[in-house]
């Protein structure tokens, strides 16, 4: 799923289809258009995950203006399970992968009998014992975002994975929108050190700089969530991008990929044509007749690099000329005695 100089770029569609398969479809079909390597949506059911006594956080309040219980809301939200494999299948023709994060086991079990290509925990789940263990058995990739959570909790997850081969860590910063002060993104280098894993970044930033820079950080992995429109109803159309945005996102992050190149010092065939035309070499600074004994004010380092490198000058102070040169001569070796 991880390829060498790629970054994998999810869509985070999440609950923005808005409970609607039509939308959910939609959304797929801009993931597609805007380059994205998968498009991610939830599964769950909100009765087995949202008590009824849950009240709404803050940035669902804000984005979502009644007053329902977050219970409430979340039932609006959700897709049956024969919409998630019709969306499976329209994936499938669109030649996109289909990903969807598990909020409980149920969820979890259905979506790894529907064979999807990797599991994805939520910053929410990420000490939840059971779905981690369960997942840890199907032997797939999981992709495991680390909002809110700290070094033990996050250490914990490998413990009860039983496993590092295929796990990736993200970097997430449970804000939405995270202030681009609060990203903190050198947390992913740091993630990729003490753990020896492959680490991204869940963007929920306000644009898409960061994750441009999470890119040159060395993020493999970045998600952001995609809206068909920032101005549909809902938790997390305000925090998403929409279609132009995305796009333009995944073209910038597909020049840094192809800019970052290898972790070496290498020049190309390009660079390498350039070495004698750039650098300059040892010359004569003016006529000399043969026999003269050469002095250091005969000489001059100018463009192209033709004769002896700069650093021969000192070694040929004293030599003595076996025939006439010209000003601006290379000096070769084979011009003394």
């Amino acid at each position: 799923m991880i390829k060498k100089n790629h970054t994998f770029i999810i869509a985070e569609a999440g609950v923005n289809h808005n409970g609607s398969l039509k939308l959910a479809k939609k959304l797929i079909d801009t993931a597609t258009y805007a380059g994205a390597d998968a498009v991610k949506f939830q599964t769950f059911n909100a009765d087995q995950v949202i008590s009824k006594d849950a009240k709404k956080i803050d940035y669902q309040r804000k984005n979502f203006k009644d007053k329902d219980s977050q219970l409430s809301m979340l039932k609006k939200l959700e897709l049956k399970d024969y919409e998630f494999k019709e969306l499976f299948n329209y994936c499938k023709k669109k030649k996109i992968i289909f990903l969807s994060t598990a909020k409980d086991l149920i969820s979890a079990k259905f979506l790894n009998n529907l064979n999807v290509k990797a599991h994805k925990i939520g910053s929410g789940d990420i000490i939840n014992h059971d779905l981690l263990s369960y997942l840890g058995k199907t032997n797939k990739p999981i992709i495991v975002s680390t909002g809110m959570a700290n070094l033990k909790e996050i250490g914990d997850v490998f413990k009860l994975i039983k496993k590092k081969k295929n796990i990736h860590l993200l970097h997430c910063v449970s804000l939405y929108p995270t202030a681009l002060n609060l990203a903190n993104l050198n947390t992913i280098p740091f993630l990729k050190k003490k753990f020896k894993v492959s680490c991204g970044f869940s963007d929920h930033t306000p644009n898409y700089e960061a994750s441009i820079a999470a890119v040159a950080l060395g993020a493999h992995i970045i998600e952001k969530h995609i809206t068909l429109n920032k101005k549909m109803l809902g938790p997390d159309h305000k925090t998403s991008l929409d279609p132009s945005d995305f796009k333009n996102m995944v073209n910038s992050i597909r020049n840094i990929d192809s800019a970052l190149g290898s972790f070496n010092k290498v020049l190309s065939k390009k660079e390498r044509k350039n070495i004698k035309l750039f650098r300059r070499g040892l010359v004569f600074n003016k006529d000399i007749k043969k026999y003269a004994k050469i002095t250091s004010a005969d000489i001059s380092i100018k463009r192209p690099l033709t004769g002896l490198k700069p650093e021969f000058k000192f070694k040929i102070i004293g030599k003595i000329l076996r025939r006439d040169v010209k000003e601006d001569q290379p000096i070769n070796l084979n011009c003394f005695k």
